[in-house]
């Protein structure tokens, strides 16, 4: 297939599997724009990244992905930083880059807009983060890095292999609750420390995570900045009772809760997993810089 295609990663298990008949339309849709389309094969995540960074190499004018916020994240780290547009049709359990951006949230009104988006050669800039490790690696986020209770639930329901599907994340919950205690964190928001003991603590470039909770409700992807949230030791009650007030982001107004916005962010604390887009990172301290303009998105 000649260049200036448009390649397709599409996750088959996003949205538990509720979207598996929805390729050929996404494909159908995507037709508008006049170019070829493919599908990029892959059979686990490191082939998925593989497969984009490959497709844009051979000169994609497009990528899209088709999934969660999972899938995205997988296909930023090839179109990141570059020209090539970058389509989400919304199909996964947790879409919140999509929502943030604007993305229709019908899958086929989604793939029909980019294909129209391309074929007028129309496209936003948002931003992205860029994380790095002590060691110099490097890994992009769309959406929200967790750093506290949130990355140990994910780190544990990971290692768990029964029960299966969303059982499995809330019985890592109760078993991370019984053993909840506050860390002592270092943090640097554009060069001013804050020390802190916290379960709470998150970066964003959108809202929300998990599928809709707005855990920075006033982040906006196309401002320049990251927003940055850690809250007093709240102990058991006092997070269950705030959990819930996640989904509409009034949590913010907890005099517990502090908020700040910075472009360059550092994070350190022991034995806390760095997870964004709901993807494992890895260990802190991990550095998070907020780059603009570094998506072109077609909607």
């Amino acid at each position: 297939m000649s260049a200036d295609f448009i390649a397709v990663l599409a996750n088959p298990s996003a949205g538990r599997g509720r979207h598996r008949g929805l390729l050929p339309g996404v494909v159908e849709a995507l037709g508008v724009a006049g170019r070829p389309v493919r599908i990029l094969e892959a059979g686990s995540g490191a082939e998925a990244e593989l497969a984009c960074h490959r497709a844009v190499g051979e000169g994609a004018a497009a990528l899209v992905a088709v999934g969660g916020d999972g899938t995205v994240h997988r296909a930023l780290q090839a179109i990141a930083g570059t020209e090539v547009g970058f389509g989400v049709v919304p199909a996964g359990t947790g879409n919140d880059f999509a929502s943030a951006s604007g993305v229709p949230l019908h899958a086929l009104k989604a793939a029909e807009a980019i294909g129209l988006a391309l074929r007028d050669q129309r496209a936003q800039h948002l931003d992205l983060a860029l994380t790095r490790t002590d060691r110099g690696d490097r890994r992009w986020f769309c959406a929200v890095l967790a750093a506290g209770f949130d990355a140990l639930v994910n780190e544990r329901a990971n290692r768990m292999r029964r029960p299966r599907g969303p059982r499995r994340y809330d019985l890592a919950i109760v078993l991370e609750l019984a053993r909840l205690r506050a860390r002592e964190y270092v943090l640097h928001a554009d060069g001013i420390e804050h020390r802190f003991p916290a379960e709470i603590v998150a970066v964003g470039n959108c809202a929300s995570y998990g599928g809709g909770m707005r855990i920075l409700p006033d982040a906006d992807p196309a401002d320049g900045l990251l927003d940055v949230i850690y809250a007093a030791p709240l102990g058991r009650t006092g997070l269950t009772r705030l959990k819930p007030r996640l989904r509409h982001g009034t949590h913010v107004t907890d005099p517990r809760v502090t908020v700040l916005r910075a472009r360059r962010v550092r994070i350190e604390a022991e034995g806390i997993i760095g997870y964004a887009d709901g993807e494992r990172l890895g260990p802190l301290p991990l550095e998070i810089d907020c780059v603009p303009g570094a998506v072109r998105l077609l909607r």
